[in-house]
């Protein structure tokens, strides 16, 4: 597989009025085209702070971040969904996934925006609720116009950080298959923070578990199982449980 990003020694360090501490010691991994990537660990290890840190929200003190030749690494060729959808109320669902379209390419013809956004209307099953609002859509309805917004500018990585936690399982689930077959549609990488095995095991080609703060990756687990998979599985049942150990010692 293709490395399409490559961390290397990361850290981080916070400063709250007279106190510091060390949220990332020493973050280094590779993420490869086309995976799906889980990344977990224990409650305020330092997951959210690696995606804000690749997203250009925050910046590393240490450690480099750089693309398979080399180069360093541009925000910009992310997009993040966060655990709250973050639309615009005032903006139909169409135009919130427009948004990022006109402010990324504002040279782009209105015919050509209108075009992308009708395939990714598409792409998540929204095309019927084109002209609602958000206050008019269920969690997960939401969740599919964000990541829809987000693919808008054909980001290199999409970065998620807890997507689903506040949804219903049935919604989550579907969810996560939406991750999945948006993957093998268009080969997009993803990079999930979680906090649910299950959900770990059941996206992930590879989990990345970090260690108590200040963090760094203490194991690497590759998920064996081929798609669809099945949590019923032995197999998948005892990734689960590998997981939950680990992170919970970890």
């Amino acid at each position: 597989m293709t490395p399409i990003l490559v961390l290397e020694g990361l850290s981080k360090r916070f400063t709250n009025e007279d106190t510091q501490f060390q949220a990332l010691t020493d973050i280094s991994c590779t993420i490869h085209k086309g995976e799906i990537v889980c990344l977990m660990g224990p409650s305020g290890c330092g997951k959210s702070t690696v995606l804000r840190i690749l997203s250009g929200l925050d910046t590393a003190d240490t450690g480099r971040i750089s693309k398979n030749n080399g180069k360093a690494f541009d925000p910009i060729h992310t997009a993040m969904v966060f655990q709250e959808h973050g639309l615009f109320p005032w903006l139909s669902v169409y135009d919130n996934i427009a948004y990022g379209l006109r402010m990324k390419v504002r040279k782009n013809p209105k015919e050509q925006i209108a075009q992308n956004v009708k395939a990714l209307l598409s792409l998540v099953h929204m095309e019927d609720f084109a002209h609602s609002f958000p206050h008019q859509l269920s969690g997960g309805m939401k969740q599919r116009v964000a990541v829809a917004r987000a693919l808008a500018v054909k980001p290199e990585i999409l970065l998620m950080d807890e997507p689903f936690s506040a949804l219903d399982p049935f919604s989550r689930r579907e969810l996560q298959d939406e991750v999945i077959r948006i993957r093998d549609v268009l080969g997009t990488t993803f990079f999930i923070v979680t906090h649910n095995p299950e959900e770990a095991v059941y996206l992930g080609d590879r989990i990345l578990i970090l260690s108590k703060r200040p963090s760094c990756v203490i194991k690497e687990i590759q998920i064996p199982c081929k798609r669809p998979r099945d949590l019923a599985d032995l197999v998948m049942m005892q990734c689960v449980r590998e997981v939950t150990r680990d992170v919970t010692s970890g």
